[in-house]
């Protein structure tokens, strides 16, 4: 599946989910899937408690994650201690 096939499966509208991104015919946000990833849970475990997801919905919301950050500047959460 292409970048483009994979970004077509997030979508915002403002009338769902107060208008964040989240898996096309859903109101899964792509937040909080990613939340669930870094949190320890497996594409396994999402895609079974969540059954209307599929694994190409994790690799879009895992893309577009990628996509939203690439051109961002960061600053350091915490000031490193020497």
């Amino acid at each position: 599946m292409t970048d483009q096939e994979l970004l077509q499966r997030i979508t915002c509208n403002s009338t769902v989910m107060a208008g964040k991104p989240v898996i096309r015919g859903t109101r899964m946000s792509v937040d909080y899937l990613l939340n669930l990833l870094a949190h320890g849970s497996s594409q396994e475990t999402i895609l079974d408690e969540y059954k209307g997801l599929q694994r190409e919905d994790i690799q879009a919301a895992l893309l577009f994650a990628s996509r939203s950050l690439a051109d961002t500047a960061f600053m350091p959460l915490e000031a490193e201690s020497t």
